[in-house]
């Protein structure tokens, strides 16, 4: 008889697991389609896509040598072999631009990374357990009161101006966001019903919290970090154009719209190509944020 009912369980198990992965399979077989159908976003993914690739070949992509002076070509306007033209030290601007995705990308993309873990786990903690939420969210708020180009200018400003203080400093400014989001996600979810049953049992705290309520707050994490990458990468610009971000001799696109302001009427190319780069980058990556939240929202494709 205990056969049986072994048998009969185990069954019951392997039916559920089945239909779960079925489940699963089609809701990512409906994402893949509706994002496909979003043509905005998949414009934005291969876009994007082009400027990693050209992160990751600049030495090969790039015509020139970024940090090549040639006094004699100074301030020269486009041609043929400068296509964007040359700054006032002779540089070529085109690549310099191209070298410039290597210190901004990577910055937003560690940022949002490191941001995602820190945030996640401390959202996780917060919206989970009561008592430690009004800390962990004092401590969030505090952060969040002070303007984030602001709070990123002190924190490299105590530390000194390098891309490794520009990442902690940015790391900072964006961990709140995330926590907030995920704390969200964590107070609707706990009191869902597989989350009970999972308590009931006996299921431990970090099993609870990973499998059922982390994987649970992936879809508006991902989308809230496609945001968070464009506006780590306006912020790290932002700091170079005001001499608090990355070392001035780096190719980066807000120090070279920094060095480019002061031409801005005779050689209007070298704040301009860098300055578009960046709008191309950032708009992308809203694109495609957007079509990631319409394809993973329901509600969207319902519409």
């Amino acid at each position: 008889m205990a056969a049986v009912e072994s048998s009969t369980i185990s069954a019951l198990e392997a039916a559920a697991a089945e239909a779960e992965e079925t489940r699963s399979r089609n809701a990512r077989r409906r994402w893949l389609k509706s994002l496909r159908g979003n043509r905005p976003a998949i414009l934005s993914g291969i876009v994007l896509l082009t400027i990693v690739l050209l992160a990751v070949f600049a030495p090969w992509v790039a015509p020139h040598d970024p940090r090549f002076i040639d006094p004699s070509i100074r301030l020269q306007s486009p041609t043929s072999e400068h296509r964007f033209g040359t700054d006032d030290f002779g540089r070529d601007v085109l690549s310099r631009v191209i070298y410039g995705t290597r210190a901004s990308l990577p910055i937003g993309i560690g940022v949002t990374i490191l941001a995602a873990v820190i945030g996640s786990a401390l959202g996780l903690i917060s919206g989970y357990y009561n008592r430690l939420d009004s800390p962990i969210m004092r401590v969030m708020d505090g952060l969040m009161s002070f303007p984030s180009i602001l709070l990123a200018i002190a924190i490299v400003a105590a530390r000194g101006q390098s891309s490794q203080n520009v990442f902690v400093a940015l790391t900072v400014v964006y961990v709140p966001i995330v926590a907030r989001l995920v704390r969200g996600t964590t107070l609707v979810l706990r009191r869902q019903q597989y989350v009970e049953s999972a308590r009931s049992v006996g299921l431990r705290d970090h099993v609870i919290l990973f499998r059922y309520i982390f994987m649970n707050s992936l879809s508006p994490l991902i989308v809230q970090c496609t945001f968070v990458i464009a506006f780590a990468i306006i912020s790290e610009a932002s700091l170079s154009f005001l001499g608090a971000g990355v070392p001035p001799e780096t190719p980066s696109w807000g120090n070279m719209m920094r060095d480019g302001q002061k031409f801005i009427q005779s050689a209007w190319w070298m704040a301009m190509c860098p300055g578009i780069a960046l709008f191309v980058t950032v708009l992308s990556l809203n694109l495609l944020g957007d079509g990631l939240r319409d394809a993973l929202d329901p509600r969207a494709r319902e519409r």
